[in-house]
């Protein structure tokens, strides 16, 4: 038995030691579809110093501007389901080109906007453009970075974490000077990021198998996969929750409102490219994925007794936020992209269209809380939603623990 475990571990070791060492050894068609994540993944983060200023600005309430946040992940998580239909028959190239094209339009669209009616319109048309290209970059990455499946994931959620740290640290850059500059600037970053691709990405011909309209929703009928997602929609609502409402108590301006939330982006980044390898590979999926959530559970507990009282606990507690929100990134993205056997790209449809739900819904029922019972509530909220997530992951544990590495 001694035998078999020092086996295991050093399996387990070889592994992780070879995935670090191919990180950085990557076909440049890899770091141009990064680079283009991080530019799209910006876009997340960078109203949040703004919000505010939206709201004065366009004489609009809380829960108007959150709509922001709303309409931007609703037609994201709706989009999603199409997004493999269309990369089946045109290829990945193009549909990640398509993808930056409607983001340019509609980002720039946002600038001139002169309601917030206008602004969560304009938002929506973002979103279409975010699902397109954030579902098929993931599908790209995995399918032609060099190291396995856990290095271009590690690859694709560094991308996500610089991207949600700069958007914040861009918007207040620009937004502290005007409102509407933020949104022009994305539309600058997602235009170089398209010559990029057309540049450095070699053509990706269209899979031998089109994908279907229904295909993600079929996939969703794996337990493993159903699992997931279902965890991850609750999850979300409590990313999203800190991600949307906190900037409305912190008090702040657009630059110290953009300085918390890089503080807290770099956290997620950190914690997602070199933690989360480490814990899953100790610990396996599941427990870290428990452990993480009941921490975020306590520490969105703790936002919403800090909330009002204590401005200096509630930037602590952000920050920390990341660092487990950048964990739990990984390992919900390695098990949807693996505990099931659908092609990748589908399996990353139907689970991003679950989890993008909760994002969608998050920003708006938090302010809507925010308005009416407090601003402790929502952060009360979305620990009960924290809890929900991890009753998730216990109740499909089993169809969870096939996808874990061999451990100490």
């Amino acid at each position: 038995m001694s035998r078999q475990l020092a086996d295991a571990s050093a399996s387990a070791e070889t592994t992780l030691e070879a995935e670090k060492t191919s990180l950085l050894k990557q076909p440049k068609a890899v770091w141009a579809t990064a680079l283009a994540a991080v530019f799209a993944f910006m876009g997340i983060g960078l109203v949040d110093p703004i919000l505010p200023a939206i709201a004065k600005n366009l004489e609009a309430s809380t829960s108007e501007v959150s709509l922001l946040f709303t309409s931007y992940f609703l037609v994201t998580a709706v989009a999603m389901l199409i997004s493999g239909f269309v990369s089946s028959r045109i290829g990945g190239k193009r549909t990640l080109l398509i993808g930056l094209a409607v983001i340019v339009v509609f980002a720039s669209l946002s600038g001139l906007s002169g309601s917030v009616e206008q602004l969560v319109g304009f938002r929506a048309g973002w979103g279409l453009g975010n699902a397109l290209f954030v579902a098929t970059a993931l599908a790209v990455i995995v399918g032609v970075a060099s190291g396995g499946t856990g290095t271009a994931i590690i690859l694709y959620e560094a991308a996500l974490g610089l991207g949600i740290s700069l958007g914040p640290l861009l918007g207040a850059l620009l937004g502290g000077w005007q409102w509407r500059a933020p949104f022009f600037g994305t539309a600058v970053l997602m235009a170089a990021a398209f010559l990029a691709l057309l540049a450095l990405l070699p053509k990706t011909p269209a899979p031998a198998k089109k994908s279907r309209f229904r295909d993600p929703l079929l996939a969703l009928g794996h337990r493993g996969l159903s699992t997931t997602a279902a965890s991850a929609l609750f999850y979300n609502y409590g990313f999203f929750t800190i991600l949307a409402f906190t900037p409305f108590i912190l008090g702040m301006d657009a630059y110290g409102i953009g300085g918390v939330f890089f503080g807290w982006g770099v956290a997620v980044a950190v914690f997602s490219v070199f933690v989360a390898p480490v814990l899953q590979n100790r610990f396996g999926a599941v427990k870290v994925l428990s452990g993480t959530l009941f921490l975020l559970l306590l520490d969105l507990v703790g936002l919403g007794l800090a909330a009002g009282h204590s401005v200096i606990a509630v930037v602590v507690l952000v920050i920390v936020a990341g660092a487990l929100l950048g964990v739990n990134n990984t390992i919900y993205t390695e098990l949807a992209m693996g505990v099931s056997d659908s092609p990748r790209p589908v399996a990353s449809a139907g689970y991003n269209f679950v989890r993008w739900m909760g994002g969608a819904l998050a920003p708006f029922a938090a302010a809507q809380l925010g308005e009416h019972f407090g601003p402790q509530v929502p952060f009360f909220a979305g620990a009960v939603a924290m809890a929900v997530a991890i009753l998730v992951v216990f109740g499909g544990r089993k169809y969870l623990t096939s996808h874990e590495p061999h451990l100490v």
